[in-house]
């Protein structure tokens, strides 16, 4: 079951009842603009996230998240509306077809991980015009510090800020950073950051017309992008990017006491066969307990496998169905296939 879990901190569910202050808003501070992406499977980790975010968050500024959906049913956006508090948090749902810009072609590399990891990508194309700056995060974490601090931080003068992978650390890491940085000129010694958290300045990004250069890049380079999403933002803006203290960013592998945010890399919290940091787990069902996915059976790990095949079996089906059959001249059920495409 998704259940309570003791720990020797004492009664976790107690501590975040604590957290419940109500401030004033900031004078003159707008909504924070965070950006997540999720498909049905994954929305019960966006609930906790979303829940830590709204326990954690003392300024008093709205938490507007624009949450990128891949295919969720419409009853878990309605259970995930009623999760959040209203006069805290909105949501603003954009499909995963909207999000992606007229024309724009997907890198259908050969790797496991869905298409929606490039949604991130996209975000200067689909957040409204008025917005200049947004927080980006994996929905496979949960926040632990205050938001606005990471809001209000000062980028000095850089697209992005992010934080140094703690596994990969260097472009050079033969298993997962750059594997052709030589043939890029690139420095191998360059740190190398890990995209599940970007603070992202839009206008920057937008006047640097990163979008169509990471999307080419990983398109030439499809066989280096073992991490596609971190092969193409590290390329294109390597040693060009802010680090921010890595417990903003804090895999759950770890064991400090008090980071900012936790990232559950790997294997989820809500999987039978997780075997890191159980305090960790521990905060994080507390979180889910205070949404209506509390008191829910766990899941196997094979959903896992199941996940991965599925996300392979897409790609090759969207190459082959988009490409293939024009190079063999027929035309005619083109419009018909690429309908087809869309749905996998």
């Amino acid at each position: 079951m998704f259940s309570r879990m003791d720990t020797a901190e004492g009664d976790v569910e107690v501590m975040l009842e604590q957290k419940r202050v109500n401030y004033p808003p900031m004078e003159g501070s707008g909504p924070i603009s965070i950006v997540v992406v999720s498909d049905d499977h994954y929305i019960v980790l966006l609930a906790a996230l979303i829940k830590s975010i709204e326990m954690n968050h003392k300024t008093g500024e709205r938490l507007d998240f624009y949450v990128v959906e891949d295919r969720v049913m419409d009853k878990t956006k309605k259970k995930l509306e009623s999760s959040i508090n209203p006069e805290v948090s909105a949501l603003h749902w954009i499909s995963m077809k909207n999000a992606i810009p007229a024309g724009v072609e997907l890198p259908l590399d050969r790797s496991s991980w869905p298409l929606n990891i490039y949604m991130r990508f996209f975000i200067s194309h689909f957040i409204p015009s008025h917005i200049e700056r947004v927080i980006y995060l994996d929905v496979d974490m949960i926040v632990q510090a205050d938001i606005s601090q990471l809001w209000t931080m000062d980028m000095q003068d850089k697209i992005i800020a992010a934080v140094m992978d703690q596994r990969i650390k260097t472009i050079d890491c033969s298993w997962g950073g750059v594997v052709n940085y030589k043939e890029l000129n690139l420095d191998g010694e360059a740190k190398y950051f890990n995209t599940g958290l970007l603070l992202i300045d839009v206008k920057k990004w937008k006047e640097a017309d990163l979008t169509r250069k990471i999307l080419d890049c990983i398109k030439v380079n499809e066989s280096y992008a073992n991490f596609p999403d971190q092969y193409g933002l590290n390329v294109v803006l390597a040693d060009k990017w802010l680090e921010l203290d890595v417990l903003w960013n804090y895999f759950a592998t770890g064991d400090h006491e008090e980071p900012c945010i936790i990232h559950f890399m790997s294997t989820k919290p809500i999987y039978k066969s997780y075997n890191y940091n159980t305090y960790y787990q521990s905060l994080f069902f507390d979180y889910l307990s205070l949404t209506p996915w509390n008191g829910q059976s766990q899941i196997s790990s094979s959903r896992i496998y199941l996940a991965k095949a599925r996300n392979k079996f897409r790609k090759i089906l969207k190459k082959v169905f988009c490409y293939g059959l024009v190079m063999f001249g027929v035309s005619v059920r083109v419009k018909i296939v690429v309908t087809i495409a869309e749905q996998l």
